[in-house]
């Protein structure tokens, strides 16, 4: 049986076997995971934004009704889109399915237009209604395959001034059941800047940079993003952007990270597309002003060999400080460990 102060020593042990343990992953997550810079990494860190946003959600068309088991009936909604900028539209569509996925009975009984409640002021812009039909045309896909669509474009419909969110309320029936759902979309009715779809691709410090040609109407911080698929067209990177830009012609600079490039080994040449962007206000509501989305491939690369690229690790002076700091941890960590050693006695 041991003595207390054996049972002492074998607890200090213990706390900094496993402060030491800690220690080391928390160093080991941390340089694992910024190996790369924040604005080059893999796509498979972001499957959800792999694909511009097209919302779809499924709910019970009456929530009572599912409750007590009186009906199975789901509501479908979706959306093409959720930023909507200048002269553009979105497609809104709703369908009416049981739990198998069967379609049911579906109308809109009403659909309006208007700015989201929760904004400052709201009310001003009066509400508009939007026609949703199941004819195969306005932008539905199928007539008569039960999925109602409505075309709303906001610069066409009363809301060319506005800017900020807009919402669509719909009121749906099936059978003896109804009940409302909504859309929301965010709205810029002038892009502060505007994509000329040149690229410009530069082999530098180890890296591959695109660097994407961009007319500023306004001064301010952007922020830029873009998909990056190999030859195949698997998903390889998520690239971006957060900087100032002044007016006028300017370029936005895409880091293709030569260590991510070493890596991941992808099949060249790479296809940049879907690239989104925005000008970040600093107050207000919205927080940001659209620009228009490029949409599908935007730029192919041309053909290199892996060793074109540095294999070197990302470095910043925050990412050598917060390094610092963890081998710090670690070494006072086994410092303390190895002392509680010295303190066993002997047997």
């Amino acid at each position: 049986m041991l003595s207390p102060e054996a049972r002492e020593r074998e607890a200090r042990r213990e706390l900094w076997q496993k402060r030491l343990e800690r220690a080391k992953r928390s160093l080991e997550s941390y340089v694992a995971a910024t190996r790369y810079p924040p604005e080059s990494r893999p796509s498979r860190e972001h499957p959800d934004q792999l694909e511009l946003a097209e919302p779809e959600r499924t709910r019970p068309l009456s929530p009572k009704a599912a409750q007590d088991g009186t009906s199975d009936v789901q509501l479908r909604l979706k959306q093409d889109k959720v930023f909507v900028v200048g002269e553009e539209a979105v497609l809104l569509s709703v369908a009416c399915e049981d739990s198998r996925r069967t379609p049911r009975p579906c109308e809109v009984v009403s659909a309006l237009a208007h700015e989201a409640d929760h904004l400052v002021g709201a009310g001003g812009v009066p509400s508009v209604p939007v026609a949703f039909t199941d004819a195969g045309q306005g932008g539905d896909a199928v007539a008569g395959d039960g999925t109602l669509t409505g075309r709303f474009q906001p610069s066409e419909q009363g809301f060319a001034m506005f800017s900020g969110t807009l919402r669509v309320d719909v009121r749906v029936r099936s059978g003896s059941l109804e009940d409302s759902a909504f859309f929301d979309v965010l709205y810029t009715p002038a892009p502060p800047a505007t994509f000329t779809r040149r690229v410009r691709e530069v082999v530098e410090a180890g890296s591959l940079d695109l660097y994407l040609s961009v007319q500023v109407r306004k001064a301010g911080r952007y922020v830029v993003s873009g998909r990056l698929d190999d030859e195949g067209g698997v998903p390889f990177a998520s690239v971006s952007f957060n900087e100032e830009l002044q007016e006028g012609a300017q370029e936005v600079k895409l880091n293709v990270f030569g260590k991510l490039i070493r890596d991941e080994a992808p099949t060249f040449p790479l296809t940049l597309r879907d690239v989104e962007g925005f000008l970040l206000k600093e107050m207000g509501d919205p927080d940001r002003e659209l620009m228009v989305t490029l949409r599908g491939p935007v730029h192919t690369t041309r053909e290199y060999s892996l060793q074109q690229f540095s294999d070197a690790e990302w470095r910043s002076p925050e990412r050598d400080r917060y390094t610092d700091e963890l081998e710090k941890d670690v070494m006072e960590a086994q410092k303390q460990l190895d002392a509680a050693l010295e303190d066993t006695p002997p047997p």
